[in-house]
Parts: structure tokens; C-alpha cells; sequence
């Protein structure tokens, strides 16, 4: 399945599905099982049209008014529904796949049961080849260490990373793949600058690194 490309057209009238700790890379699939009526309402309209809708994530301290519109954070993940399955009880079952990061502008007046906003791309800026060469190469020597360690699925780097072009798309992959803390994930999606993002992932890997290690490594290694 084929997907759509996003234009301005669908940034100009976004739906969101506000969520507390899912975040949505670009490039990554992403499972959701839609059982609100609002959000139900959402995914009938998206497959009728573009099949287009960002995974927004709610500010904490949302409880008190989930009902209502909760604060979301203004950088979100746009995605294209790539499959779906509508259960007899109207819940849906899908898998989102992920476009690009946008930033949310404004929200848009109450017209429908479901949140809208209008969205604009987030830029990225050009980063020096060498420098990303730098971090991938440092990347792929703690990926060694941690990869006897990690499920299956995602223990070959070069698997994880296949067709991915350029430093953002390679970021954005490992990051969809191992990062599961929902602050962590969202630094990681908030951040535009790609050679950031890979220093910011490869710190991260390194932490991972050094719990499994033996007590006092870590600090030797700071020592060398």
C-alpha cells in the first residue's frame, strides 16, 4: 500500500489523537487501538479522505480534563494510516506510519467531537557530514555491546537502519526502536537539528552500555 505524501492541505486542517506517553517517529509503525466514539470519529473521517492524522502527547496533568482539550506538547508525529481493521463493536485497530515531526500552531475552533489544529513542518537544519559520520561510527561501536543484549527484533543495526537516508531518518528509526520512556522518546521527536538528535541517542545508548557493565567500569573508562 501506497502512501499518501502530506501537503499543506493536511496540515491546514490536522486531526490529532491526544495520547499521555506514545510518541510517533517519522518512518516508524506505530499500533493503536481506537475505542473512544470521538476518536472513532476521527478514523472513519481520515479513511474517507487521505487516511492523514498526527499522534499528539498530552501534557502531564491532563486527568482533571481529559474529556475536555488537555495541553499537548506543540511537536508532534503526522502519519498515514497504512492498515486497519474495524471491529463489530465499531472499535478500530490500526497501524500508523509515520511521515514527518510538525509543530501545532494553533488549535482549531470545536467543530468536531475530535481535536484539530493547523500544523507547520518543522525545519531541520544542515549538518556537517563529518560530525554525523562521527556519531554513527560511536553509535555503532556501543551498538556491539548492546545488541546480545536487546530482543531479537532489534539487534542488527544495519537491519534497523536499511533505506534509512540521511542522519534524521537513521535517528528517528533507532530512536522508534529502542527508546521506550516517554520523556526520553519525546526529546528525541521535539529535537530538530538531526546531529542533536544522534548525539542525544547515542547518550542514551551509553547509558544502557554502562548498566550493564561491571561495577566501576564506567568510571574507568571516564578516567582513560
Amino acid at each position: 500500500m501506497s502512501l499518501p505524501e502530506l501537503e499543506e492541505r493536511d496540515l491546514a486542517e490536522l486531526s490529532i489523537f491526544p495520547l499521555p506517553s506514545v510518541t510517533l517517529f517519522p518512518g516508524a509503525a506505530l499500533p493503536l487501538h481506537v475505542f473512544e466514539p470521538r476518536y472513532r470519529e476521527l478514523v472513519r473521517r481520515a479513511l474517507a479522505q487521505r487516511k492523514i492524522m498526527a499522534v499528539a502527547r498530552l501534557k502531564p496533568g491532563f486527568e482533571a480534563s481529559y474529556e475536555h482539550r488537555p495541553p499537548v506538547f506543540e511537536i508532534c508525529g503526522v502519519g498515514a494510516i497504512e492498515s486497519h481493521n474495524q471491529r463489530p463493536d465499531g472499535r478500530y485497530d490500526l497501524t500508523l506510519r509515520g511521515l514527518a515531526r510538525v509543530r501545532i500552531l494553533e488549535e482549531l475552533p470545536p467543530r468536531r467531537a475530535f481535536r484539530q489544529v493547523r500544523a507547520a513542518r518543522v525545519a531541520e537544519p544542515i549538518v556537517a557530514p563529518a560530525l554525523i559520520a562521527a556519531w554513527q561510527r560511536k553509535l555503532g561501536e556501543l551498538w556491539q555491546r548492546l545488541a546480545p543484549h536487546l530482543p531479537e527484533p532489534v539487534r542488527d543495526l544495519r537491519v534497523l537502519t536499511r533505506d534509512a537516508e540521511g542522519a534524521s531518518a537513521y535517528t528517528d528509526r533507532l530512536a522508534a526502536a529502542l527508546v521506550a520512556d516517554p520523556d526520553a522518546s519525546h526529546e528525541l521527536l521535539a529535537e530538530a537539528d538531526p546531529g542533536e538528535r544522534l548525539r542525544l541517542l547515542t547518550g542514551r545508548v551509553q547509558e544502557l552500555v554502562d548498566a550493564l557493565s561491571p561495577p566501576g567500569a564506567a568510571k574507568e573508562r571516564a578516567l582513560n
